[in-house]
């Protein structure tokens, strides 16, 4: 064992022996120390005693050090975000504007020629009056205001915006904003009754279900009658990226080949993408799927058009129920035995629609963020509607309609965008029932940038607003129940249509703003903050793992809203893009089953070299030619970035109210302002879609 080192003990600590010594030098070099006891020399020193002004001196330049790193990132960060502004404004590379009709100016441009050209005017005067004489220095005579007049003129002008502000600018904004207020809350309850709803069904566990085995039959020879003629329709239009994996996952559907058929509609204007499609058909021809590839000289009426034509074939008499599938989604091969069956001993069912999934809701922010909204569409909204209504708007994909149904409901019209809604709504006036599956799950996309989600929720909200115009006397004048036809004006049409994206971009866009500067119509807390928070948890209580994405959400929702405002305004007053429909762009992602069976993918060149041992001289002569388009096709152009001008402004309208609740020390309002201008800059930007995992 080591021996004890602590000295401390020879002597006792009361005791004191010896005599102090003190020892003195004529050129001392050291420091005197006066040694009061045995134990003095070997005491703890405190710490604070310790440090010396060096030491001092060398935390104080750690700490500065380190709050200049701090500087300096942060001043790095804003050079990276104004050097991406100017390239993208002034330099204008990878920037493409919103809408190429306004070419003569841009806003932000405009500011600064306004602000340069006052300048230059105020420059102007100063040297006119430098030469006229009127500096106040040359010419004493020259009346001066001094600080008191100025000061009374000042608060004269302060007072007279006091009370204008009072009287006339308050009064109006407290009125709609109450108005706002009231909206919101009524679909605050809208939204609870529905999750309500949902967990009632998962309490209950109640779903549609299949009693038996439908197709189960003893009769081996007579088996087959127990299949329905069904008859799968694709349509689609330039569809490059995602043609392929649609033609392939529908025709791998598990029904008898002589109880299906299956309709490519293809309206492409490229004659490259027409004769790719052309040769995907024809090699699952070959392989003995019953397909048929058709295609329109005139595509009037877009996808409603289409489908209309595909439905007068003589030949689509002879099904009973009719499967639509988008260019983009990829059934399971179970799908028609998971959906079929529920039309089975049940007359009075016309639709039953599944739910969508997503292989690439992870690519990005915007991508995630689209996730919570149709998640809770799904599982909320059409879920607890067909459960306790038996009724919900038809996605317009991933469903079977029983042909009879849209036959006796006036078929598919080309009078909207929405033909989907329309023609569910038709239905469902004539007494036709509906069911949605939350469990038979289709594969699809959403969209990846800023430019194809915003076309798309657009072309969402302008169709139904115009949609109400053309049916409210039908449902005034049907002879459905009272109770049904209060739902789909009130309920289906003006709150979750109309008022929803009206007092969303009213109340947090444009109200909330100008209560800062406008102190009269403060708005509670509790509308700002306590009752949005609660509610953006209900939305993404669907899919729990976006919980991390909660504030970009509530942000970027009521960033959005300038959008669906402006498409649900054009469609209540039939504006002109209200009848706009641009095809919404894929990436053609493939799922995990698809990449599982890459193998079966990857033998085209024995499937062309069957081709063309039965194709026809056409035939191989188009191959040819598509085998030369393929080579010679050209680089994909850099996607590009776009300036939105709305967004852009209202952005700047919430940074200035943030800076103006800051002067006024209001906390709450200062952090959703800036964090809400922010996204608006993002969007405006179009950053919004970068990648982000």
């Amino acid at each position: 064992m080591a021996p004890s080192l602590d000295f401390s003990n020879w002597w006792p600590k009361d005791a004191r022996k010896g005599t102090p010594v003190v020892v003195k030098m004529e050129n001392p070099n050291y420091s005197v120390v006066e040694i009061d006891g045995p134990d003095a020399a070997f005491r703890p020193v405190e710490k604070s005693r310790g440090k010396n002004a060096k030491q001092v001196t060398w935390v104080l330049l750690l700490k500065a050090h380190r709050a200049v790193g701090c500087l300096a990132w942060i001043a790095s960060f804003f050079w990276a975000l104004l050097g991406t502004i100017k390239k993208r404004l002034i330099f204008r590379q990878d920037v493409a504007m919103a809408s190429e009709k306004l070419g003569k100016g841009k806003l932000l441009f405009t500011v600064i020629k306004a602000f340069l050209v006052t300048s230059l005017t105020i420059l102007a005067f100063e040297v006119v009056a430098y030469l006229k004489g009127w500096h106040y220095f040359r010419n004493p005579s020259l009346h001066i205001p001094r600080s008191t007049d100025i000061q009374g003129l000042l608060h004269l002008v302060y007072v007279t915006w006091l009370s204008v502000r009072a009287d006339y600018i308050a009064p109006p904004i407290q009125a709609l904003s109450k108005f706002c207020v009231a909206l919101f809350l009524i679909q605050s309850v809208d939204r609870m009754i529905l999750s309500l709803g949902c967990f009632w069904i998962k309490y209950k566990k109640i779903k549609p279900r299949i009693e038996g085995d439908p197709f189960k039959s003893d009769d081996v020879e007579g088996s087959a009658y127990e299949y329905p003629m069904v008859l799968v329709q694709i349509p689609m239009c330039n569809e490059r990226e995602v043609y392929e994996q649609s033609i392939s996952a529908v025709c791998q559907l598990d029904w008898p080949k002589d109880r299906l058929l299956v309709q490519v509609l293809d309206d492409s204007d490229d004659e490259s993408i027409q004769y790719l499609i052309k040769a995907e058909v024809a090699k699952w021809n070959q392989k003995g799927v019953n397909i048929i590839y058709r295609h329109r000289l005139v595509r009037t009426g877009y996808k409603a058009g289409n489908l209309k034509s595909a439905m007068s074939c003589e030949y689509v008499q002879a099904y009973e129920f009719v499967a639509i599938f988008d260019a983009d989604f990829q059934p399971n091969p179970d799908f028609l035995k998971q959906t079929v069956p529920h039309f089975k001993d049940n007359p009075d069912l016309g639709l039953v629609q599944a739910r969508w999934t997503f292989v690439n809701k992870d690519e990005n922010l915007l991508t995630r963020l689209q996730n919570i909204n149709l998640c809770f569409h799904f599982e909320v909204e059409q879920q607890v509607n067909g459960v306790f209504l038996n009724f919900f708007g038809f996605n317009g994909t991933a469903g079977v309609w029983r042909i009879k149904a849209l036959e006796e409901s006036g078929g598919w019209l080309e009078r909207t965008t929405v033909e989907d809604m329309d023609i569910a709504v038709r239905a469902h006036l004539n007494g036709w029932k509906f069911i949605f599956l939350n469990d038979v799950k289709v594969l699809c996309e959403v969209p990846e940038s800023y430019e194809a989600y915003r076309k798309q929720q657009h072309r969402w909200h302008s169709g139904p607003m115009h949609l109400f115009r053309l049916c409210l006397p039908a449902i005034i004048t049907s002879k459905i129940a009272i109770w049904k036809k209060a739902n789909l004006i009130l309920l289906f049409f003006l709150l979750r249509k109309l008022i929803l994206p009206f007092y969303s971009f009213t109340l947090f866009c444009i109200i909330l703003p100008l209560t800062m500067f406008v102190p009269e119509a403060e708005l509670p807390v509790w509308v700002i903050c306590y009752v949005p928070v609660f509610m953006s948890f209900l939305n993404i209580l669907p899919s729990p793992k976006s919980f991390p994405f909660i504030v970009p959400y509530l942000l970027f929702e009521n960033t959005m809203s300038v959008t669906k405002f402006n498409a649900m305004v054009s469609g209540l007053f039939q504006l002109g893009s209200s009848y706009e429909w641009v095809v919404t762009k894929k990436a053609g992602r493939s799922s995990e089953s698809d990449l599982l069976a890459s193998a079966e993918r990857e033998s085209k060149i024995m499937n062309q070299l069957q081709i063309q041992r039965g194709a026809s001289e056409s035939e191989l002569s188009e191959l040819n030619r598509l085998k030369e388009q393929k080579e010679a096709a050209p680089v994909p152009v850099k996607r590009v970035n776009k300036i939105y001008r709305k967004e852009l402004t209202l952005a700047f309208l919430l940074l200035t109210a943030s800076v103006r609740s800051l002067l006024s020390a209001q906390g709450v309002h200062f952090y959703f302002f800036l964090f809400q201008g922010v996204t608006f800059l993002l969007v405006g930007l179009d950053l919004i879609g970068e990648q982000m995992s």
